[in-house]
């Protein structure tokens, strides 16, 4: 036996954390639910690593074992490493984005996790305390979810929310945390070490995390649920083993089967219409939203994969499907203002692992899971011990469970820490049934020098920590007060503050860069003119530092082609509009298809007077997608500039008609304007005009002039109710203009008189 020492026992424990891990929320900051917990396991593995070669260099018998598993780990590791630096954003392979927190580095110190962790569980009573500590987390994460229900500030993502997330921050990659370790609490339940009272506990635990995978309302999820019990029910019949277990499976399988066909059948029924969960849950159409643009962006991903002998081997490197995504966007995406058109996953791991990696990187990945499958079935078929044999029926169903969920969706960092506890408990129960471990009773001999080389590793670690870590949550901290500032009005406070996250030139500023540049367009009428340009300027050389050296990233060409545009707006001949078609033409290079571009580009021309590109360039949009209604209003604004009329209100009819609502009120003033002095005038768009003109309208004007304008609108659509012959809502109207403004008295006698109506 391998002695224990104080160090030993400090390291066995530091691996036992880790599994804390999916319960870190850091809400003051970017991407509240990854950020922290990735930054805060990174600092952590890299302690743990230092300690863990102290105890190595002592005795290096608390190496792992060089297993299949082991060796298919580390395969995947390094090919992970080799496809980031032969990729199209090497830095963002390696360091990943700030919304997910991955990249090669960071996948690094799950690799250094399952080393540390197999090396130092060698007994089932270790394993068995680390699947257990991962259930309760995993138990608390649900309660947390179950708290998003209510409307208790201190839990966040609540407001009596229909599909929780836990502590993980998204309802799939939640999903995916719990079906893991729903399959944990059976194999523990399963055990025959366990009390009466801890099979009772691990029970309950099973039912509730199912209830809770359940109630995120992923249909990818709860097809993994259905399809991993289904496994374990015909494996534990196979085996002829818990008989009673089985039977109780095989009526929560039922049950969950014909739910949802009585869902399905019902969905047109006011019961499940009426509840979004229900809704949702029976919604399994090919031609749901979420579903197409899955297979859009799936398809973009494919069609990128093959762009090149290089991609299809090597792919375009971890973290970058935006790349290949963009240069193959799907207009149909684009659905207005809101839409989302920005993938940076591809929302099935196997089609990312495919894009990003390469053939190299598939095949690597699916080795994981084929060594995986072939020894669990090893262990179910011919284990040595009973217990194994039905706890390899367990996992097994787990990881069919895990593989389907997967089709849907992507691993992050809470899901990627139980994935490699998953492999790792797998590897030992294959070890105690099949391999004969030889451990010599002496202890090796200390290695030489290795008092230097830890200081050596001491003084990396320090650096790692302080620069990937501690830096990178200050610049994102800073940023939240600049938002937090902005949104109490302190625009001042709130531009120190991004200035100074800027400043730390970190990991995360590409996504601090552009939350500034969303800011200063949604702030700008808070400046004078002068500081204005000022702050334009600023915010353009900020944003040129986020245009990777490959120069294949269209989004922050977009973003300095709109500052351009806001510089050079009051000006035909600036020289700022040149080069917003500059920016915006090179962003239409690197993804053509990508409607809102064309939108840039018409801004620009729309700047220099120059109608007819103008109009070339959103009618080019219209082509891509002729069903987006913004896409018309814009190319409506440009015909009656150009004094198209004719043509102006029929592109505002389109845009209506698709149900475009994003009109400001000088922009309903103007249409007013325009259907009033076109002939013959059409007093149903000027009822609908006025009507939501007046929606924008406080419900108490604030003082007499307001009051007067409101009561103005009132006594135009009065007018148009009576054009449209609906007498009684006219005089409404003309009774809303007298108690706004009583000067209107007279004037509306009159007029609700000539109808034969008193006011």
């Amino acid at each position: 036996m391998l002695k224990e020492t104080n160090l030993t026992k400090l390291v066995r424990w530091g691996v036992y954390l880790v599994a804390l891990v999916p319960l870190i929320i850091f809400s003051d900051y970017l991407s509240p639910f990854h950020f922290g917990k990735v930054v805060v396991m990174r600092a952590w593995i890299e302690i743990l690593a230092v300690l863990y070669l102290v105890l190595v260099m002592r005795d290096r018998r608390w190496l792992p074992r060089a297993t299949p598993l082991f060796w298919a780990i580390t395969a995947f590791s390094a090919v992970f490493g080799v496809t980031a630096f032969a990729g199209g954003n090497i830095y963002q392979s390696v360091m990943g984005t700030m919304e997910r927190m991955g990249g090669w580095f960071t996948f690094l110190h799950y690799w250094l996790f399952f080393v540390i962790m197999t090396g130092m569980l060698r007994t089932r009573e270790q394993w068995v305390r680390l699947i257990k500590i991962s259930v309760v987390v995993s138990l608390l994460s649900t309660f947390y979810g179950f708290l998003q229900k209510t409307n208790w500030d201190l839990i966040v993502g609540a407001g009596g929310r229909s599909r929780i997330f836990g502590t993980i921050g998204n309802p799939a990659l939640f999903a995916g945390y719990e079906l893991v370790n729903v399959f944990f609490a059976l194999w523990l339940l399963l055990s025959p070490a366990q009390t009466k009272s801890s099979r009772w506990f691990y029970g309950i635990a099973f039912l509730l995390n199912l209830i809770a995978v359940f109630s995120t309302a992923v249909r990818g999820s709860l097809l993994a649920s259905v399809l991993g019990l289904g496994l374990m029910v015909w494996l534990y019949v196979r085996q002829r083993g818990f008989l009673r277990l089985t039977r109780w499976l095989v009526v929560l399988l039922v049950f969950l089967v014909v739910g949802e066909g009585l869902l399905v059948l019902n969905r047109q029924s006011d019961f499940v219409q009426s509840s979004p969960y229900f809704s949702r849950l029976s919604d399994v159409s090919s031609q749901t939203r979420t579903v197409q643009t899955r297979f859009w962006a799936w398809q973009a991903g494919i069609d990128g994969w093959n762009d090149s002998y290089k991609t299809i081997l090597l792919g375009y490197g971890p973290e970058n499907f935006n790349l290949p995504f963009s240069n193959h966007f799907n207009p149909l995406f684009y659905q207005g203002s809101g839409s989302e058109t920005f993938f940076d996953r591809a929302h099935n791991m196997f089609v990312e692992v495919l894009v990003t990696m390469g053939l190299v990187g598939i095949v690597a990945y699916l080795t994981i899971f084929l060594v995986l499958i072939k020894i669990l079935w090893k262990i179910y078929k011919k284990a040595q011990h009973k217990e194994d044999a039905s706890g390899a029926a367990v996992l097994l169903s787990g990881l069919l469970a895990y593989l389907v969920h997967n089709l849907f969706i992507f691993d992050t960092s809470a899901n990627f820490i139980v994935l490699f506890v998953f492999i790792g408990l797998t590897s030992f129960l294959y070890d105690i049934n099949f391999v004969q471990r030889k451990e010599t009773v002496e202890a090796t001999k200390p290695l030489r020098y290795s008092a230097p080389l830890v200081a050596v590793l001491l003084v990396a670690v320090i650096f790692s920590v302080l620069k990937t870590s501690i830096q990178p949550a200050r610049a994102n901290y800073v940023t939240t007060r600049g938002i937090v500032a902005s949104w109490a009005g302190d625009y001042a406070g709130a531009l120190v503050k991004f200035k100074e996250a800027l400043a730390y030139d970190t990991f995360g500023k590409y996504e601090i860069c552009h939350r500034f540049a969303q800011y200063v367009f949604e702030n700008m009428s808070a400046y004078q003119p002068k500081q204005r340009s000022e702050l334009l300027l600023y915010l353009i050389d900020q944003l040129k530092k986020n245009i990777p050296p490959q120069d294949n990233d269209y989004l922050p060409y977009l973003y300095i082609s709109r500052t351009y545009i806001v510089l050079g707006k009051d000006d035909p001949k600036s020289l700022y509009n040149d080069l917003a078609l500059q920016n915006s033409l090179r962003a239409l290079e690197i993804a053509p298809t990508f409607v809102r571009t064309y939108y840039e580009i018409g801004q620009a021309y729309l700047n220099k007077r120059d109608y007819i590109r103008a109009k070339e360039n959103f009618r080019k949009a219209l082509d891509l997608n002729p069903t987006v209604g913004l896409s018309w209003w814009y190319l409506a604004v440009t015909q009656l500039d150009s004094e198209q009329t004719a043509e102006g209100i029929n592109s505002i009819e389109q845009a209506i008609a698709l149900g475009y609502n994003g009109f400001r009120e000088h922009d309903l003033t103007r249409l007013i304007s325009v259907y009033s002095g076109y002939k013959p005038i059409n007093y149903e768009r000027l009822v609908w005009l006025y009507e939501h003109l007046l929606v924008l309208q406080p419900e108490q004007p604030s003082d007499a002039t307001q009051a007067s304008k409101i009561a103005n609108y009132y006594a135009q659509l009065a007018a148009a109710y009576f054009g449209v012959d609906r007498l009684d809502e006219a005089v409404m109207a003309a009774q809303q203009a007298v108690r706004l403004d009583p000067s209107f008295r007279s004037e509306a006698e009159k007029f609700v008189h000539s109808f034969g109506r008193t006011l």
